[in-house]
């Protein structure tokens, strides 16, 4: 299983983003297939977060359609959403000690994590501070050699 990390689900979502073609056409390939695709809970919160967001985007998503955006995710019966379990915290601490992972790394250390305790096989995403974590491969579905970009 594959899951999807919260910068390509904001590419996807806002046709005004540089790579919103990409992004839209993987996601759309992974919601459309037959098999299990994954969305952490956090990249949820931080796709809401940022993309109604009015510091980054002018005009941000209104909230309404934000929420609706999940929502049609969702609405994938192949997707998974997944969170914190039991072996999160052993993930997730190996993850923050052997990384020196601190700040706001933690978040990325977090998903990281999640998607490692939940058999997750590659995390899609354009962000480089994933490969400080081990134990969740990282894989840029976009475009090769792609400098990362936090959102």
């Amino acid at each position: 299983m594959i899951a999807i990390d919260t910068n390509i689900l904001v590419y996807a979502h806002r046709s005004d983003s540089i790579f919103h073609s990409e992004a839209a056409a993987v996601v759309r390939r992974v919601a459309e297939g037959n098999e299990p695709w994954a969305i952490p809970w956090p990249c949820i919160h931080e796709f809401l977060a940022v993309a109604t967001n009015p510091r980054i985007y002018k005009p941000p998503t209104p909230v309404e359609k934000a929420i609706a955006q999940v929502e049609m995710w969702m609405a994938a019966p192949t997707l998974r959403l997944i969170g914190e379990s039991g072996s999160y915290w052993p993930a997730v601490k190996a993850m923050v000690l052997k990384g020196q992972i601190v700040g706001a790394q933690v978040h990325d250390a977090r998903v990281a994590a999640i998607c490692k305790s939940h058999g997750v096989r590659a995390l899609w995403s354009v962000d480089r501070d994933f490969s400080r974590m081990d134990g969740c491969p990282v894989t840029n579905p976009l475009v090769a050699g792609i400098t990362s970009r936090r959102h």
